[in-house]
């Protein structure tokens, strides 16, 4: 079966494809790292992936690329690129799908899977999740900030034999993950905590705890989050919007795992000057929003500040 031992590429090899990756081939699949980040990948080849924090620091050989082309095989391919640049990494691996190999979108936001079918085969793409954080330190250094569950699963929204053994064999190699039945509502109950605190954090510079411990922000994003579960209800995922809280405080708990010691990776591409997910992530929300009369005017004042962030850097 190529799903109890397969072959990995990860495409988007920044904090938490450098980590996924990094957790699988230290526990001994063989993974290929693919990024267009020529330093990253040079010092990830010459010294080995550095991963530090939860779980201890320690140094993971593991193969790394900036050429798609040289890629020969794959059983399984995670994208754990920005959202804008799915289309460019789907074409560029391309090539690997056909016989059986299968794509896993760990990305935040709403679309990402729709994308990578346009391009791969719907049939060849999982909806995936995680609610564990990643921050690149350094070329070649990635930081783990928790501990926490992964969940992969079929779009259609039932069990698969592939799925589950995918979810297995991740398991066995260093990242705990389930097969979910519904990885929708799944990703819609994870959109929740990205609405809530990405971009307040790019805004404020702030720590999810941070955030949390300042009664003003609280309100703002527990504001968003009932919002974002509106929406949710109106495309037909009913959410409880006291379970998203509690689910919420466990995030950014930073005693029992949580990952409430970082900041969001909104804020970290604002101060690299990159282009953010905003459209993806609070974008999307809002648009679906407007398409079913539901309001977000929290959610539409935090679109608008990133926005005006990212004009200080972007041209156009």
């Amino acid at each position: 079966m190529p799903f109890e031992q397969p072959q990995i590429v990860v495409a988007g090899a920044g904090a938490m494809g450098g980590l996924f990756g990094g957790l699988l081939a230290e526990h001994g699949l063989k993974v290929t790292l693919l990024d267009p980040w020529a330093e990253h990948v040079a010092a990830i080849n010459d010294r080995g992936l550095r991963i530090v924090g939860v779980g201890g620091d320690r140094t993971i050989p593991v193969k790394a690329t900036t050429d798609a082309a040289s890629l020969t095989e794959a059983d399984v391919v995670l994208f754990q690129c920005k959202s804008f640049a799915n289309e460019a990494a789907a074409n560029s691996v391309k090539h690997l799908f056909g016989r059986g190999a299968v794509a896993i979108s760990f990305q935040n936001g709403l679309g990402n899977e729709d994308v990578l079918g346009a391009i791969l085969g719907a049939e060849n793409v999982l909806g995936g999740l995680t609610a564990q954080a990643g921050l690149v330190e350094a070329p070649g250094v990635v930081r783990n900030f928790g501990n926490l569950p992964t969940y992969i699963g079929e779009l259609q929204g039932r069990l698969s034999d592939r799925a589950i053994s995918i979810a297995n064999t991740f398991t066995r190699h260093g990242l705990p993950t389930s097969a979910s039945a519904d990885i929708k509502r799944e990703k819609w109950k994870k959109l929740l905590g990205n609405v809530a605190l990405g971009a307040i954090s790019a805004v404020t510079d702030l720590r999810s705890c941070e955030i949390m411990a300042v009664p003003e922000l609280r309100e703002v994003v527990f504001r968003s989050v009932d919002e974002a579960a509106a929406v949710a209800a109106a495309e037909g995922y009913k959410l409880d919007t006291g379970e998203a809280r509690e689910i919420l405080m466990r995030l950014v708990d930073t005693t029992g795992g949580g990952t409430g010691a970082a900041k969001s990776s909104m804020r970290e591409d604002i101060v690299r000057k990159r282009r953010t997910e905003i459209d993806t992530i609070h974008g999307a929300v809002a648009r679906l929003g407007r398409a079913h009369g539901v309001p977000t005017p929290t959610i539409d004042a935090m679109v608008a500040l990133v926005k005006g962030l990212e004009s200080q850097y972007l041209n156009g």
